[in-house]
């Protein structure tokens, strides 16, 4: 299962510095002696300067006016730490470490690479750490991507399918812990279209189910190994928040029964998204995305509403099935400063197949977003996003596609 994972806001620290000061005097003999080292000292005093005093308040407004600023590092790194949120795993304290830097420096051309490190608890229960990035290796002849992930937390399920979803009588609780290793080499063909190679390994255990009859028979814990394939056309300026391009990737899976999986499946992972500057300081983004699965589906691979950034608000995995087809349109706006909002709507439908896509089943999202540069064109994101059932706020870093 994919998560969509959460965002942060800001931490600083502070330095205690102290400033010592030495003098010697004449030698004097008798009264003269004290007299003179007690005017020396009078006049040390008056002249020593005042101890400073550091505030750690203003440390971190220093550290947040800053963040952004350019600067020729050859790695640009940064911290948050903060309240995080989202509907699947309530309130918490989020951190990420996030890196800027590039494989060829002397390459102007070459697209920066990003790392980001994760952490986050929520009272729910939840606890998850991970690391992710994007690298563009010098000369632009290869790309890696990977994704490593640990979380356990207490959730909510409805059940398989679109009608138990719908079901408030289904939300039963129950556990789960994942870990998930995805990495993928892509070799560049051209200017914009790169091909290669994805391995996935996932370690799903889930327990205490509330209902375990709504899992329809299949296990509780299930591990995937999975090879397949990356095609991916990318022509945006910047991957964390394209203001212009487009990006396309297809992603073919095989999950077969000779690497060791109890259920034995494949999918095809299809997503479209382009970035148009239409006004000073306005960017209109759209996505197309849909997954289709084929074969022996485990619960834990199928396709989930509000992952990744899609269908903000909803609470991930209420509605699943084998398949799903969304888009999402989103206005961002520049206001002011560091200061931006975000408009959107999408839809999304799950579905067993193709002969049961119904109109009624459609689910809606439309929301508005709150944007601050925590760095240059890097993103704290504060959405509330309206849904078929309750709205929701959800806090993140970068934006959502």
């Amino acid at each position: 299962m994919r998560k969509r994972w959460f965002c942060v806001m800001c931490l600083g620290g502070w330095l205690g510095l102290e400033a010592r000061a030495s003098g010697s005097g004449a030698q004097l003999s008798g009264g003269e002696n004290d007299s003179v080292q007690a005017a020396s000292l009078a006049v040390a005093s008056e002249a020593a300067p005042a101890r400073k005093s550091y505030n750690p308040i203003k440390w971190l407004g220093r550290y947040l006016r800053n963040t952004n600023k350019p600067n020729d590092r050859p790695f640009d790194f940064s911290m948050l730490v903060g309240p995080s949120y989202s509907a699947a795993t309530s309130a918490g304290l989020g951190a990420t470490a996030s890196g800027l830097y590039s494989w060829d420096r002397s390459d102007p051309l070459l697209p920066k690479s990003n790392v980001s490190v994760y952490a986050n608890a929520s009272l729910s229960g939840m606890l998850a750490v991970g690391l992710r990035g994007n690298n563009f290796l010098p000369r632009q002849k290869y790309r890696l991507d990977y994704q490593l992930s640990f979380y356990t937390f207490p959730g909510e399920f409805w059940g398989i399918g679109f009608k138990n979803g719908a079901d408030d009588a289904n939300e039963s609780d129950y556990h789960r812990i994942k870990l998930q290793f995805k990495p993928s080499f892509l070799f560049r063909l051209n200017e914009a279209v790169y091909l290669g190679p994805v391995v996935d390994v996932e370690w799903v255990n889930s327990f205490s189910f509330e209902n375990v009859a709504l899992l329809d028979g299949q296990d509780r814990s299930v591990v995937n190994y999975g090879v397949g394939l990356n095609f991916t056309y990318d022509t945006r300026d910047f991957v964390l928040n394209a203001w212009r391009g487009n990006y396309f990737r297809w992603e073919q899976m095989f999950y077969p029964s000779g690497l060791g999986n109890s259920y034995a499946f494949s999918y095809t992972d299809l997503t479209y998204s382009a970035y148009r500057q239409m006004w000073k300081g306005g960017v209109l983004a759209m996505e197309l995305h849909t997954l289709f699965n084929y074969g022996d589906v485990p619960w834990t691979m199928m396709a989930q509403v509000g992952v990744l950034g899609r269908m903000r608000g909803y609470y991930e995995g209420r509605y699943r099935d084998r398949n799903i087809m969304e888009g999402q349109v989103e206005l961002r706006q520049h206001i002011r400063g560091r200061n931006g909002i975000a408009l959107w709507v999408g839809l999304a439908n799950v579905f067993p197949d193709f002969g049961h896509i119904y109109y009624d089943e459609i689910l809606p999202n439309y929301g508005v977003g709150y944007r601050w540069e925590f760095k240059k064109r890097v993103n704290v994101r504060l959405d509330f996003g309206f849904t078929r059932d309750n709205p929701n706020f959800t806090f993140n870093i970068n934006e959502a596609f």
